[in-house]
This record gives C-alpha cells, sequence and structure tokens, in this order.
C-alpha cells in the first residue's frame, strides 16, 4: 500500500499517522514545498517553492491568492505526474485542501482515492471575520474571502472524503460536503504530556520554576498576536500583577503576525503593547518559542493558562495543556467551547473582557485546590476524546473505509 500525503510545509497534522503507516510496512511518501521533520522509510518529495501573493495590474481584484493557490496546485501536479512515471503512483492520497496543493490531483489520478484535511473555510460572518467590534467586513472583503475558498471548493469536488480536526471547524464547509467529512483530531500523545509535580523549567538567569513555588500563569501561541488573545491576556496579567506581587506571566510565542495584520507601524504587538501598558516588567517572561520539551514543563507546572482565540482553528496547545492537567481559563467562543466546559473542566469567560479574565485568574492563584478536580476533568477530556492512539486507529478506519479494503497491515 502507498500512501502519498500532500502538504507544504513538511507532515503537520500528518506526522503520526505517516509514522505509523511506514512502521507496519507500507510504503510512505510525502509531497512537500519544505520539510519540517525526518520520518523514518519515509520518502519526501519535494517540490519547487512558489513565491507568495504577487501585484498584477492586470489581474482582477482579490485574485492574488487564489493565484497563489493554483501555482502551488500546478507544482503538485507536476510532482505527481512525474512520480507516475517513475512508477511510484500511489494508492491513496491525503492532503490539505486548504492551499491549493490538491486542485489538480484528479487530472492526474482519477481513479485514486483522495482523504482531503479541511481546515477552516473562510466566511464573511459567523467565525474569526468581524468578531471583533472594529472589524465589520465590508463588500470587498466579503469578495476577497469568497474567492479565497476557491481552491478548497475545486479540492471538494476532488476528493471522496474529508477530515476536520473539530465540529466547528466541520460546521464551516459548505452543507453539500459536510456528509463527506469525518470529524477526527490528529491526536494528542498522552503519555507524553501528561501531569508531573516535578517538572521544572530552568530561566536562562539561573532561576528554577516549579509548581510549587511563586504561581505561574503561562501562554502560548505560534505568534504574540490579537487572533489569539495576545492583547486581552497582557492587560489581564497587568491587572493581576498589581494585585499578586509574585505571580510570574510566562508569554510563549514568535514576534511576527500568523492571522490578522500587525500593529500600527509594523512591529511586533508586544512592542506596539507594552509601550502604553503599565506593567511591572519583573512579572513578565517573554522567551520567544521554546522547544516543545519545555512547552510540556511549562503546561506541568502552570497554575493558570491562559487559551484565547478569535472564532478560528483549534490549537493543539490548550489540548496540550489539558492533558497535563493545567487549569485552562478560555475564551468563550465556539472553538474553546468544543472542548471545555465552563466550571467542569476548565473556565471560560468572555474574549474581550479583561475584567472577568484578571479575577480568574486571581481565584484560581488565591485557591488552587479548589480547582483540583477540573484539571483532572481536563486530562481525563483529552484521554476520552483526543488521545493519540485512539485518533490513529479512527484515521486508519477512514482510510480504509474509503478505498473499501482493509489490508493496510496494522503494526
Amino acid at each position: 500500500m502507498h500512501v502519498a500525503f500532500v502538504h507544504r510545509r513538511g507532515f503537520g497534522q500528518f506526522a503520526a499517522l505517516a509514522a505509523q503507516l511506514a512502521q507496519a510496512g507500507n510504503e510512505v511518501s510525502l509531497i512537500t514545498e519544505t520539510i519540517d521533520r525526518k520520518i523514518p522509510s519515509v520518502r519526501v518529495v519535494r517540490h519547487r517553492t512558489e513565491p507568495g501573493p504577487r501585484a498584477n495590474p492586470h489581474m482582477a481584484r482579490h485574485m492574488g491568492i487564489p493565484d497563489h493557490h493554483a501555482r502551488i496546485g500546478h507544482r503538485v501536479a507536476e510532482t505527481l505526474d512525474a512520480m507516475v512515471r517513475q512508477g511510484l503512483a500511489p494508492d491513496v492520497v491525503v492532503g490539505h485542501i486548504g492551499w491549493g496543493s490538491m486542485m489538480f490531483l484528479k487530472d492526474v489520478l482519477p481513479q485514486v482515492p483522495a482523504l482531503g484535511y479541511c481546515e477552516f473555510f473562510y466566511r464573511p460572518q459567523g467565525a474569526d471575520i468581524g468578531f471583533s467590534p472594529d472589524d465589520q467586513p465590508d463588500l470587498e472583503t466579503r469578495k476577497r474571502l469568497r474567492l479565497r475558498n476557491i481552491a478548497q471548493l475545486l479540492s471538494l469536488e476532488a476528493i471522496e472524503a474529508g477530515i476536520s480536526p473539530t465540529h466547528w471547524q466541520k460546521s464551516l464547509y459548505p452543507t453539500d460536503a459536510q456528509g463527506r467529512i469525518s470529524v477526527c483530531h490528529e491526536g494528542i500523545d498522552t503519555v507524553r504530556f501528561r501531569p508531573d509535580p516535578t517538572a521544572s523549567v530552568t530561566l536562562p538567569d539561573g532561576r528554577v520554576l516549579t509548581a510549587g513555588g511563586p504561581p505561574i500563569v503561562t501562554f502560548v501561541a505560534r505568534d504574540l498576536e490579537p487572533y489569539r488573545g495576545f492583547p486581552q491576556a497582557l492587560e489581564a496579567a497587568a491587572k493581576v500583577a498589581r494585585q499578586c506581587r509574585d505571580a510570574l506571566f510566562v508569554f510563549v510565542g514568535g514576534d511576527g503576525v500568523s492571522y490578522g495584520v500587525p500593529p500600527p507601524g509594523g512591529g511586533a504587538w508586544k512592542d506596539h503593547l507594552l509601550e502604553t501598558l503599565d506593567m511591572p516588567r519583573e512579572n513578565i517572561l517573554f522567551p520567544g518559542v521554546v522547544p516543545h520539551s519545555v512547552l510540556r514543563r511549562l503546561y506541568q507546572i502552570s497554575s493558570a493558562h491562559l487559551y484565547l482565540t478569535y472564532p478560528f482553528v483549534l490549537s493543539w496547545s490548550v489540548l496540550e495543556a489539558m492533558a497535563c492537567g493545567a487549569l485552562v481559563i478560555g475564551s468563550d467562543t465556539a472553538p474553546v467551547q468544543e472542548v471545555i466546559r465552563d466550571g467542569r473542566n476548565g473556565l471560560l469567560v468572555p474574549f474581550f473582557d479583561t475584567d472577568a479574565l484578571a479575577k480568574a485568574i486571581l481565584d484560581a492563584l488565591k485557591e488552587p485546590e479548589r480547582y483540583f478536580g477540573m484539571r483532572a476533568a481536563a486530562r481525563r477530556t483529552v484521554e476520552n476524546r483526543f488521545r493519540l492512539t485512539d485518533c490513529l486507529d479512527r484515521q486508519w478506519d477512514i482510510l480504509e473505509g474509503l478505498i473499501g479494503k482493509s489490508f493496510i497491515r496494522r503494526s
């Protein structure tokens, strides 16, 4: 059995499945622009990286991103065609449909079944756009979003089945496509991400952070930006620090902008916000992007973990923190509501209400024993719904159902 994965940025969401398929003796290929890690016995086929959306005075409005996606689709199609001519045709293709990579799949492999990863379908309302009170989409924005979905709409027509990590993310897709989309998360390694009362983190200045020391409030995002609630978290941290002098706030993430827009004048949101925020600097730490092993230990020693997000893609970080038994204080937005029940396995606060967020943090720091049950329930939530081994089993079942055979050898 030859399974080909298609993803622009390495294995991404497919890493665990690709590794297990290869370990079971299947032939596995990855078609990608860049490689983020190596997996034994997996063939990596890189195609040429296409430059991003480009300005063209002769191009219709808002066609920069669709054009970029089409160019990526052409590169993947060329790569698949070359593989076929070399006798390396896959038996099934699994790919992310968001960047155009799967657009021309059936033009190369008309008889090969395909499973598409359906991560996020853009909407002018009901999701990230228009969520902020000062972000009301105009006609041009609505047209731009419709055109941004071109690659996904063409890919949906070219795949036999899809997979979404959460029910809410699936619900964003066109109704007539949802019947082909299964809900299955990539999975969280609950053996690796687990509570550990002995965990510690050593800071560059030599300080050692532990669960038994001064309270530690954690925040993790790919980049520290508004889409993940960084301004609200930082403002709440300032309010808490004035009342809880020994609390340390650790904001993990880069200075770029993964989603949304940069601050007025450019630069990093962190620097922009700290210019006007009255925040004791000794109470705040910005370690940048840290190794996954350090993240795990931060979750394990956290007194409270903040996870705020626009109605957007649910981050792995919140599930990893829950698996480590962290008390998650999250935003009451749709992606978070799907995994956290307020007062049961975590706490939910209105996204823009920094007073409510500060109060929730203070309560957690003052009476930590009140939240032991929630921490345990958070861990159980991940074990019951997002355990890696269970998610991989479901992914195997989806693949076998798609192929119509059950001869994939399991390890």
